[in-house]
């Protein structure tokens, strides 16, 4: 289970790296997702994604439900590491305290371009390809954007589309 996980781990790795050093992310590209590494988040993923529990059904985008998962463990880890890494959008989610209403916060630029790298690793990485494009436009009412960092998603990837 562990190498298995470990050999996706380094192989998501490998492609953010690829895309953050063609954005000139050579930082952010080296030290992509550390927290998966922490026990914290490890043991949870190795036992949700390999375990002895069947994988999450992801549909032909390659996304899945991870906050509908019914495992408790998995779902602190995700948290965990949405709040660890701030190229993840939920990182810029301010809940506010009268409301309870979430906020969305505009992204820096260096985390907006590794959110989109990771989004174009996590493809190839999972067999996808990296056209991220139709992944977006399926999933983009999932996400909650500031109206800038989405603008500028939607610029990124109609502008990659493009032949």
């Amino acid at each position: 289970m562990h190498w298995h996980y470990l050999q996706y781990v380094v192989r998501h790795k490998w492609f953010v790296l690829v895309e953050c050093w063609k954005r000139g992310l050579y930082w952010r590209g080296l030290t992509h997702d550390p927290s998966k590494f922490l026990p914290s988040e490890w043991f949870p993923y190795v036992r949700h994604f390999y375990g002895p529990k069947p994988q999450p059904v992801r549909d032909e985008t390659g996304y899945y439900k991870p906050t509908e998962t019914g495992d408790s463990a998995f779902d602190l880890a995700w948290l965990k590491h949405q709040h660890r890494n701030d190229h993840h959008w939920q990182w810029w989610m301010l809940t506010k305290d009268d409301t309870g209403q979430p906020k969305c916060l505009p992204m820096s630029p260096a985390a907006r371009l590794e959110m989109l790298c990771d989004w174009k690793g996590a493809g190839r990485a999972q067999g996808y390809g990296d056209n991220t494009l139709p992944w977006y436009e399926k999933n983009k009412e999932r996400m909650q954007l500031h109206p800038d960092t989405r603008t500028w998603v939607e610029r990124q990837l109609f502008v990659e589309a493009k032949p």
